[in-house]
């Protein structure tokens, strides 16, 4: 009892790399492009694979190569792939696609086209009965709202805890919310969602760590340190930071102490260019402890 299932996005990621991030109406010189997997269900999965869950992954592709390098890509970290459906060529759906910069500090802006994500839909999320063994769905917004709404209905169903991340933030319907189990947001998310009412909950503060809330145990605000790292990229933080979360609390963890493992695999992302989670070395679980 648990499996973590990931119901989300799947992209092909066009990344360059600048000193710094152009002006409106300015153009500046780039690195080469890199092409990579990503998506946000996707990075989620790979992390929490590569951090010793028992994941499985729900989402849709294009009949592509980006389609099958981001498949291929979750499969290596260990991830049960299917339930990724692929939208056939003749349809006119691509894979999902990031643009994304990253400049000097590691800072990064991205541009998402949905491509296959968009065409997500309830029928493509199985009935209660399918998510039996699950401890934990994990889901963020890169997919259409009635596929999450669908998957956390399930999930409600099933007795599967309901781990969900608003981002790219966007209103969400009282009744989502009301199914969420654990709600994790940033400080800008958290200002536009004001009250939730969602008994569970994590901000994430960036080089500030976490603030958890936790009403169940009786604390009403916990403070999580940061972990110190010389950020390279920060495009894959918050996903490894929310599979994070999903593998500690699979594994039993309170909330709290899967915050302080979540911060620390957050830390370890930035370490290296790309969106998604590299393989842990002795020497990376030693320094981050993971």
């Amino acid at each position: 009892m648990n499996r973590i299932v990931v119901v989300g996005s799947l992209n092909g990621d066009l990344t360059v790399r600048t000193e710094r991030f152009p002006g409106r109406g300015e153009t500046v010189a780039g690195e080469d492009l890199v092409t990579g997997p990503g998506g946000k269900g996707a990075n989620q999965a790979v992390a929490a694979g590569l951090l010793g869950g028992d994941v499985a992954m729900i989402g849709a592709v294009g009949d592509d190569d980006h389609g099958r390098a981001v498949t291929a890509a979750v499969a290596d970290a260990g991830v049960d792939v299917s339930r990724i459906a692929v939208r056939p060529a003749d349809s006119g759906t691509a894979t999902g696609t990031a643009v994304i910069t990253v400049d000097a500090q590691g800072d990064n802006t991205i541009v998402v086209s949905p491509g296959a994500n968009g065409t997500l839909s309830a029928a493509d999320i199985p009935d209660p009965a399918g998510l039996g063994g699950a401890a934990v769905l994990t889901m963020s917004l890169e997919i259409p709202l009635d596929a999450v709404l669908a998957a956390a209905r399930a999930a409600r169903d099933a007795g599967v805890t309901v781990l969900l991340n608003l981002s790219p933030y966007a209103e969400v319907p009282a009744e989502l919310l009301e199914l969420t189990g654990v709600l994790v947001v940033n400080e800008h998310e958290a200002r536009l969602l004001g009250e939730h009412g969602v008994a569970r909950s994590i901000v994430t503060l960036g080089e500030q760590g976490a603030r958890v809330h936790d009403a169940g145990t009786g604390t009403d605000c916990v403070h999580v340190d940061a972990v110190r790292a010389d950020p390279v990229d920060t495009t894959g933080s918050g996903d490894a930071f929310l599979a994070a979360v999903a593998v500690r609390l699979a594994a039993g963890d309170d909330l709290a102490d899967a915050a302080r493992y979540a911060v620390r695999a957050g830390a370890y992302a930035v370490t290296a260019p790309g969106a998604q989670l590299r393989p842990l070395t002795g020497e990376a679980r030693a320094r981050f402890g993971l």
